[in-house]
């Protein structure tokens, strides 16, 4: 088994280093964490060369971000690695909520069927950025440079000069789009002047990771003020090979050094474990780390040639598990217009979609991280007998478990309001509204096997799913083949289970037709469409109208 955390990439020379002027690339991205490994891979898939830069030559330590979602794992799939990190995975779908030491009620994320993947995977961010590294080597669009780091930039009209330190000496790159994915302590952010702003947080918490054999549930368990860590919070999660997540609240006036010790993190794992029964497991502490946070974000992810995405541009608490999941959304979100744009299929005007659509969606996840946090870590006395008045409601009210906020765990964020949808003209009765990101559901393929609605779309190219059969799905057929447009067309037919909910969750009538952009949301649908709205939506989801 590889041990990702130990890893080293060589850093090599590459002949733009002794070019007499700056090579030339369509897309630089720099950091290769989660995020800028997505948007690599997926540029790279959409066959648009990528050089992507990162600053040292290893892989992230310890768990940091684990908890991956749905949309992610599908956004995955999409690059050809989301089996092997739902195999490696711990799949998870209840979750349990704690006051004192009483269970007061527990939730399900997935409970309708028909879905291909789980609400959630619990995965180490080592694992995840080793996959992603392993599948970008097997792409030849990608050029990974390891202790590549940029130094400085200058922006154009056409693009922007970078200047890049290496143990070589530095060189200069010149780039017709830079993706900033360098994380929350973003180097081009400050070397363009600019800041992310928000609230931070006085409070402090313990991460750590520990490994034990130990036969618990495979749930996401959440203790307010437990015997075993009185007057604060304890989140506890299962991770792949046999190890164990567990967050400790610890509040402002700790000491992050002391904390971080063995012979301090022992005896609070001890208490938790003899506290639910497992007195006599042994363990063992790997990683661990203490950390603070803020919930912020840039004012603005786009600046002339640069486009921000994940840590970079917006930074929100662990609770509900938005950080790197919005990042990989951000990737999703910014390859499909980027290719799409230079490859001359769009106008430039299509990445100012990209800025405002991520920042509604980083607003979203910020209000909910904070919601979370301020529920979770009351900071009055007022706020607090509000908070455990709603907890000890919980367990008898259904009222009282819809104000218990322990995290609210990430979900797509629908773009209502982006400038690339077009407004629905007919009633419909369904959440697939538009901007809404697709929902899964089994179908049968043209070739009779069975198979899921979201792998039968086209990885780059714009999807329309055709419902149902007949004369009037045979006219939705016509009206797309006469629009010219270069769609990718799946019919969703037939009287089977998986077809009639696919059709329920779309509310669709035999020749409904959905539109779906390249990344999967929703940006038109019709009842029964013609050649010339199909042309119409599809112009301006690619901002050409």
């Amino acid at each position: 088994m590889i041990d990702y955390q130990s890893l080293r990439f060589d850093y090599k020379r590459h002949p733009d280093q002794d070019a007499a002027s700056p090579a030339p690339h369509p897309v630089v991205i720099v950091g290769a964490g989660p995020v800028g490994l997505t948007l690599a891979i997926d540029l790279a898939l959409r066959q648009v060369p990528v050089v992507l830069l990162d600053n040292d030559n290893t892989l992230s330590s310890g768990s940091r971000a684990i908890c991956f979602a749905k949309r992610t794992l599908e956004v995955f799939d999409r690059l050809g690695c989301g089996d092997r990190m739902v195999d490696k995975g711990v799949s998870w779908n209840v979750g349990k909520v704690f006051f004192h030491d009483e269970q007061v009620y527990r939730f399900d994320l997935l409970p309708e069927p028909g879905h291909e993947r789980p609400a959630f995977i619990n995965l180490q961010q080592y694992y995840v950025e080793g996959y992603l590294v392993e599948r970008a080597a097997t792409l030849p669009l990608i050029d990974l440079r390891w202790n590549h780091k940029v130094t400085g930039i200058a922006q154009r009209d056409d693009g922007a000069v970078l200047t890049i330190e290496t143990p070589d000496g530095d060189y200069q790159l010149q780039a017709g789009y830079v993706a900033a994915c360098d994380g929350s302590r973003s180097n081009l952010r400050q070397l363009l002047g600019q800041e992310a702003k928000g609230r931070v947080f006085r409070d402090r918490f313990l991460i750590a990771d520990i490994t034990m054999d130990a036969q618990l549930p495979t749930e996401r368990r959440f203790w307010f003020d437990p015997s075993f860590h009185p007057g604060q919070s304890v989140l506890l999660h299962k991770q792949a090979d046999g190890m164990w997540r567990i967050d400790f609240q610890l509040g402002w006036d700790a000491d992050p050094v002391e904390e971080r010790k063995p012979e301090n993190i022992t005896p609070r794992v001890r208490a938790l474990l003899d506290s639910i029964g497992f007195a006599d497991v042994q363990f063992q502490i790997g990683w661990a780390s203490v950390y603070t946070f803020a919930c912020q974000r840039m004012e603005r992810f786009r600046h002339g040639r640069v486009l921000f995405a994940g840590d970079s541009a917006h930074g929100v608490s662990p609770f509900g598990a938005r950080g790197a999941n919005s990042g990989v959304q951000d990737a999703d979100n910014l390859a499909w217009k980027l290719a799409a744009v230079v490859s001359g299929e769009a106008p430039d005007a299509l990445l100012d979609s990209y800025a405002s659509e991520r920042e509604f969606a980083a607003d979203e996840n910020i209000r909910n991280s904070t919601r979370a946090t301020d529920f979770i870590t009351p900071k009055s006395e007022v706020s607090r007998l509000f908070r455990d008045a709603v907890l000890a409601l919980t367990k008898r009210h259904a009222f009282a478990r819809a104000l218990v906020n322990s995290g609210r765990l990430s979900v797509a964020t629908v773009l209502r309001d982006s400038p690339l949808n077009t407004p629905d003209a007919e009633a419909f009765d369904s959440a697939m509204v538009p901007g809404a990101a697709a929902a899964d559901a089994p179908v049968v393929l043209a070739d009779g096997s069975d198979g899921w609605l979201l792998r039968a779309c086209h990885v780059h190219r714009f999807t329309a799913l055709v419902f149902g059969q007949g004369e009037a799905a045979e006219r939705s057929l016509q009206a797309l083949a006469a629009s010219d447009a270069p769609l990718h067309v799946v019919r969703v037919e037939g009287t089977s289970a998986g077809a009639e909910l696919a059709a329920q969750r779309y509310d669709a009538q035999p020749g409904t037709v959905y539109l779906l952009r390249p990344d999967q949301h929703v940006c038109a649908r019709w009842r029964q469409p013609t050649a010339a709205k199909v042309r119409a939506a599809v112009d301006r989801a690619l901002a050409k109208s």
